[in-house]
């Protein structure tokens, strides 16, 4: 399976079959195509086989993609989520330039990213990154201070709070299960679940997710 339509094809129709194992309806997954260190060309590719969302995580990476796209028909129809670790000084180019951020970790990156959002911007679609297995080398909010960080987004009015985030460690088979049974006792249940990769999607949507983040089984080997 060698063209980019064809695996496009093939991870929908893998997303939707696993929705359906679990009684889920189509369309209750979104795809998100994980595009950094691939080319434009493939981009553009895959935005006119109709595929909406797309995941960077390299700041400077996504903005030369956003302008070098944004002459294109496609460029419109694109939303953009950062998906990626962030650091203090690249706030200001996230809250300005995406629809959604995946990885918010820290009480100092919510904040930044709603002082820094433009007001004329509908409020921005965040993330908390959890850190599920407490892994040292990986960032995210440990599942005890989860309440917590939720709390701080009461009085943050221009970020909008939907969900989780998660990257579960290496063989850790009920990583998945155990964000969704985290985020189902918090007091207000939030919507979005988003965990699963290349790898694992399937068991991620059996679990509950509800956006998946899909890189190089379906753009091939990065750049």
């Amino acid at each position: 399976m060698n063209s980019l339509h064809e695996r496009f094809s093939s991870i929908k129709n893998r997303i939707e079959r696993a929705s359906h194992a679990v009684g889920r309806p189509d369309g209750s997954v979104v795809l998100i195509a994980v595009s950094k260190r691939q080319t434009i060309e493939a981009m553009a590719q895959l935005a006119s086989l109709g595929q909406r969302d797309f995941g960077e995580s390299y700041l400077q990476e996504a903005l030369d993609k956003q302008s070098a796209l944004a002459d294109q028909p496609v460029g419109a129809s694109i939303v953009w989520h950062f998906i990626g670790p962030i650091q203090s000084n690249k706030t200001r180019g996230i809250a300005e330039n995406f629809s959604w951020v995946h990885s918010v970790d820290r009480p100092k990156i919510a904040q930044r990213l709603n002082d820094q959002r433009p007001i004329e911007l509908p409020p921005l679609n965040v993330l908390i990154e959890v850190n599920i297995d407490g892994e040292a080398s990986k960032s995210g909010v440990l599942p005890e201070q989860l309440p917590g960080m939720v709390d701080i987004f009461q009085n943050l009015p221009r970020l909008k709070l939907m969900g989780l985030m998660a990257i579960p460690a290496p063989g850790s088979s009920d990583g998945f299960c155990r964000l969704a049974a985290l985020n189902a006792r918090l007091e207000s249940p939030l919507p979005v679940l988003s965990m699963g990769m290349s790898d694992d999607f399937e068991a991620a949507i059996a679990a509950g997710s509800t956006h998946v983040r899909v890189g190089s089984a379906l753009f091939g080997p990065r750049q």
